[in-house]
Parts: C-alpha cells; sequence; structure tokens
C-alpha cells in the first residue's frame, strides 16, 4: 500500500519536473482556459508514460518545492472532464492528502493519472487547442505532438522504485490512527474500522438525528494507509455505513419550500477495498429534482425579491426574514434546476450580496455552487 503522502515527498525530494511528474502551485477548472491547461497536462504525461503511473502535485511553490497546499478540492468528478475531452481517456484520480504543517482547511493535491495504453487525443475543441491534438512531455514541458520529438523516456524503473519508497509500515499506520483521534476529540466521536487486513479507515464527525436516521455533519474521513481524506462540513449531512468490503458515505441535502422542509439524497461515494491489495473510490449522483409545482416556484422567487431588495438597501430585518435569507440560495438553486427565468442572474445577484455580508450567508452560495456543480458534471 502506498503512502500517499510520502509519495508527495518522495516526489519532490527527488525530482523536478520532468517526463512523468509535473508540480502546480494551484489549477482552476473554473474556466475553459484553466479546463484545457489541465486536459493538456494529463494528456502529455498518459501519452509519455504508457506503462507506469504518472503525476501532478498541487500546492507547491515552483522555485523552491515548499508546500504550501490548497483548498480541499471537493470535485469527484474530475474523471467525467477527462471522458468528456480525451479519446481514449486514460484514469485520472485527484486525491485530498493532509501535511500536518499545513494549516486547517488545506491539502496537498495529487493527480495520479494512468494510461490507457493508447495515445489519448482531444475529441473536440476547448480554449486554444483543436480536435485531434496530441501532447506529449518534452522534458519538463507538455508540448503537442511533433514528428521532431525523440523517443520516449522508459521511466518504468524510476517510478515503480519511487512507489516502493513510499510504502507503509506498521509504525506508520498505528501513528496515523492515534493522530486522528486525538486530533477529533470533543464530542466528534472518533472511530475506526479496518478492511481486507490491510485498509484502515478512520471518521469522525456530530451526530443527530432526524426521524429515526442517524446524519452527520463536521465529517472527517482518512484512509490512514493512503494519506486520502475526504472532508464534510458542518452544513453538510451525511449518512454513513459500511460493509465487509465497502464504506458508503450518503450525502443528502435538505430542500423545501413555504417551510416544508426535507432530506434529499445528493451523492453517494463508495470506498471499496479488494482482495488483491488494490481499492478505488467510486461517487454516483442520487439526486433527483423534487415533484413542485412550477407556477408556485415562481411565484416564491418573485416574492423574495422583496427581502433582496432590504438586503441590498442595508434596512433592518425583522426576525422572519432573518431566517429567510438563508433560504434564498437553496430557493434560486431549484428555480434554476426548474429553468425558472432569471434564477442564475438572481443567484449571481445575491453571491455578491452575501459576499459582503456575512461568512455563514456567503457559505450557503458556496454550498449551493457546490451542489450545481456535482449535478452539471452529471
Amino acid at each position: 500500500m502506498i503512502n500517499k503522502r510520502l509519495l508527495v515527498k518522495a516526489l519532490l525530494a527527488h525530482n523536478d519536473e520532468n517526463s512523468f511528474f509535473d508540480k502546480k502551485l494551484k489549477v482552476n477548472l473554473r474556466g475553459k482556459e484553466g479546463k484545457a491547461k489541465f486536459l493538456k497536462h494529463v494528456c502529455a504525461l498518459s501519452n509519455s508514460n504508457p506503462s507506469n503511473n504518472s503525476y501532478i502535485v498541487i500546492g507547491v511553490e515552483d522555485e523552491n518545492n515548499d508546500i504550501v497546499g490548497v483548498d480541499f478540492f471537493d470535485d469527484s468528478k474530475i474523471q467525467n472532464l477527462i471522458n468528456a475531452y480525451l479519446d481514449p481517456a486514460p484514469t485520472v484520480l485527484y486525491e485530498n492528502i493532509p501535511f500536518p504543517h499545513l494549516n486547517e482547511g488545506k491539502v496537498v493535491g495529487l493527480v495520479t493519472i494512468r494510461s490507457n495504453n493508447k495515445p489519448a487525443t482531444l475529441q473536440k475543441n476547448i480554449w486554444k487547442y483543436k480536435k485531434g491534438m496530441q501532447f506529449l512531455r518534452e522534458g519538463s514541458m507538455s508540448v503537442p505532438y511533433s514528428k521532431t520529438i525523440s523517443a520516449l523516456e522508459d521511466n518504468n524503473t524510476v517510478v515503480s522504485a519511487l512507489e516502493n519508497h513510499a510504502q507503509n509500515n506498521i509504525k506508520l499506520t498505528l501513528d496515523g490512527v492515534m493522530d486522528f483521534i486525538n486530533r477529533h476529540q470533543g464530542g466528534l466521536m472518533p472511530q475506526y474500522k479496518v478492511f481486507k487486513e490491510l485498509f484502515v479507515v478512520c471518521w469522525s464527525g456530530l451526530e443527530k438525528q432526524v426521524k429515526g436516521t442517524t446524519f452527520y455533519s463536521r465529517v472527517d474521513i482518512e484512509l490512514i494507509n493512503e494519506q486520502v481524506k475526504l472532508f464534510y462540513s458542518n452544513l453538510d449531512e451525511v449518512e454513513i455505513s459500511f460493509s465487509e468490503n465497502e464504506f458508503i458515505i450518503t450525502e443528502y441535502i435538505e430542500l423545501g419550500i413555504n417551510g416544508a422542509f426535507k432530506f434529499y439524497p445528493l451523492e453517494e461515494v463508495r470506498i471499496c477495498f479488494e482482495e488483491n491489495g488494490n481499492y478505488f473510490i467510486h461517487s454516483e449522483l442520487l439526486f433527483k429534482l423534487p415533484n413542485w409545482n412550477k407556477k408556485t416556484l415562481h411565484h416564491l422567487m418573485n416574492s423574495s425579491l422583496v427581502l433582496v431588495d432590504k438586503i441590498k438597501n442595508g434596512k433592518q430585518l425583522n426576525e422572519k426574514e432573518e431566517h429567510e435569507q438563508y433560504q434564498l440560495c437553496s430557493l434560486y438553486m431549484i428555480c434554476l434546476l426548474f429553468e425558472i427565468p432569471n434564477a442564475k442572474e438572481a443567484l449571481e445577484r445575491i453571491r455578491i450580496l452575501f459576499k459582503s455580508r456575512s461568512i455563514k450567508l456567503y457559505q450557503t452560495y458556496k454550498d449551493t455552487q457546490r451542489v450545481l456543480r456535482k449535478i452539471k458534471y452529471n
């Protein structure tokens, strides 16, 4: 089993950027330019390493290799982006790797790329890159394929040596479990479970009961041996279950209109453990649009504009309005999904207001965007 934190250290200590390894301070997958550049690097690394893994480490200063970290990347749909633009698509895994010295909420992103044994090609245009283009690594650069590029390096031996160097031992495993338990006291109920005599999953969270169902918020989940971390915030509602072979996280969102709220399944993440010492993480979107009346939603959105104007003009809100402002982003998201006119513009308008109003209100907008991204990628 590979300890991913040790692997990151080995990559940074042993190598500068080369034909099987790239490092970034950060990546931006929101716009077409950022997506295109990321796809270029993935394509080049995959095509240059047909028989071994290649890696991108994110959250590292380019000049001195200082590990500064990035925000937790809550998007398990990165493979969907690869599948949409590259053919044949390499297997790509993005993992959030905790480092003890980083500030809370910061991790190192580790992208592992496994070639499909055939040259990956762009299957449609994106930004300035055209359909049919292929990329390779030339030293530390990802460049369009050219006949002038020399033969590919055989990186299999050196990558295998690095991965072997990052193997776990019992001391690291026990230290990891004890460290997790010590860091998650104060009502967070830290627990652990061993799978297949090899894998240790630790998790913690704040427990609450809703109509006989146990939900957790502020959830931390770590695969100790792999130094892989999943995180759900105070505002998330998560159900945890497991079997002999799987650890299952089901995320819910609370939605409602006219004061009637209900929990709806959003996404299920399964960590599946195999007898051969391998594991994989599979995610599936579960969300189904509730059967609500579009006329009612249209009326509610129009009615909400009075509250938005009061917020915009800095007027005093009454007790009911103080509560209702936290539901605005959820309402506009529902209206957007039901294709109510102007819902997208209303959500953008409230983003600007909430960002300067309070951290807690702006978090409701960020949570809404996270849900919309997951739905979009599916």
